[in-house]
């Protein structure tokens, strides 16, 4: 048995693991697109490995830096089962069409059918529950608690035991079962996005989020926040749902009616939807909320905006008022979508919050603002950087080190060997100390 990578093992994003087993068949984890300093050291999208001798293929989740090489993986002849979760099956029709509308192409015809061949390789799994995939190799998917149908795998293969952790999730993250433990594990695959940073609370990072809406509220200004519009949305639409309600409850200011909370991204809502469509999936405070008839995913100030003409009537509106509002607009890391027109419209202004709810790679525009670049390049010009930047770790879907170190801690049995992918070098460094003073064996 021999694990490969084809992507993640030296970076953050691009995950794409081949475990090849002694009989000539492999099975494929994940096979994601590079982005940030990664896309510039793979600018070759195209697989370059030999897909023939895959017999499977698992999704751990739907972003874009797990699944977004699966078109180019079905375009060099993949033609095999796709293993994934109930929710993520869902889910990655909407993830895989908006993918090849960015990539590829625009024909709507094209879309459906690519979608429709994908839909027809997707065989969704039970999380907790074992599955035979080939000869002599089972499966079973646990709950990762990153975003909603995310996973990790359990293998059974050749007499081994091997876990691949996928992205693991921060524990007490809105909407989202906290991740149990593997069982045991011969070889671990783990995570190390945050290997060395450890996350706010989450009451001191609803304390922080609430802080920043008041003073949005008192500047009359905007605040951007650049988000995933899978996950990070739904779980920031949860928490402010929840912070205006404690407001209101409390008798404190009606922030509901006085600050517009916008939602400008199509892809967002479309995936809003679909967590509704799920909730039998959603943690056991989010069950709470529903039993009263509390839908936490939508309230009285919500806007959310489709069409390219309302986007930039939103634009024009925020710019020219002097009025408080919070944007989330895609992409997370600011390397494109709807949220650079905001930045280049708003950097400027001392009223304006830009705030950061998830990871920044290195080389993207989140990474520079986050990092307190005084001005920025946008759509060719300079642009003075004004607003306020800030950072709330504690929204992170990842685990940070001390999850990650419980994930492995709460094993039953202790794994034989670890190998790190997913992270930055200073992160797996400071992880692989950390589990190497508990005595485990990391590479």
């Amino acid at each position: 048995m021999e694990l490969v990578h084809h992507g993640g093992h030296e970076g953050v994003t691009g995950s794409c693991h081949e475990l090849r087993l002694d009989n000539g068949r492999s099975l494929l984890v994940d096979c994601g697109l590079f982005q940030g300093e990664d896309a510039r050291r793979h600018p070759k999208l195209e697989i370059e490995f030999d897909v023939a001798p895959i017999a499977a293929m698992l999704l751990t989740h739907v972003h874009i830096d797990h699944v977004g090489r699966l078109p180019y993986l079905l375009a060099a002849g993949y033609k095999g089962p796709i293993y994934c979760s109930h929710p993520t099956a869902e889910l990655l029709p909407v993830v895989l069409a908006d993918a090849v509308k960015m990539g590829f192409t625009r024909n709507q015809r094209m879309i459906d059918a690519f979608v429709e061949h994908v839909g027809q390789l997707v065989r969704p799994l039970p999380y907790g529950t074992w599955t035979e995939i080939e000869a002599g190799a089972k499966v079973r998917p646990q709950p990762a608690g990153h975003i909603l149908g995310s996973a990790f795998f359990e293998l059974d293969v050749e007499g081994r035991r091997v876990v691949f952790s996928g992205d693991v999730g921060a524990d007490h993250s809105p909407l989202l079962k906290d991740p149990l433990s593997p069982e045991r594990a011969d070889l671990l695959v783990l995570e190390s996005t945050y290997g060395d940073k450890l996350h706010e609370g989450r009451e001191t990072r609803r304390d922080r989020l609430e802080q920043v809406l008041r003073r949005t509220l008192e500047d009359k200004g905007v605040t951007i926040i650049p988000a995933f519009s899978l996950g990070r949305t739904q779980e920031l639409l949860y928490e402010m749902n929840g912070i205006f309600e404690r407001i209101q409850a409390s008798g404190g200011p009606q922030i509901m009616k006085a600050v517009d909370v916008i939602v400008d991204s199509p892809a967002a809502t479309r995936y809003t939807d679909i967590y509704q469509q799920l909730q039998p999936y959603w943690d056991e405070e989010a069950q709470q909320l529903l039993k009263i008839d509390d839908q936490p995913l939508v309230f009285e100030n919500l806007t959310t905006i489709d069409s390219h003409q309302e986007h930039l009537n939103t634009l024009d509106y925020l710019h020219q008022h002097k009025l408080p509002a919070i944007v989330i607009a895609g992409s997370g890391m600011c390397t494109g979508g709807r949220v650079m027109n905001y930045l280049e419209r708003l950097l400027g202004d001392e009223t304006t919050d830009v705030l950061f709810v998830g990871y920044q790679s290195a080389g993207t525009l989140g990474r520079a603002l986050q990092s307190g670049a005084k001005s920025v390049k946008l759509d060719g010009r300079q642009v003075e950087v004004r607003a306020k930047v800030h950072s709330l770790s504690g929204y992170s879907a990842h685990a940070d080190q001390q999850n990650l170190l419980d994930f492995v801690g709460g094993m039953a049995t202790p794994p034989d060997e670890i190998v790190l992918v997913h992270g930055e070098s200073d992160a797996k460094r400071a992880l692989r100390g950390k589990l190497e003073q508990r005595g485990l064996q990391v590479r």
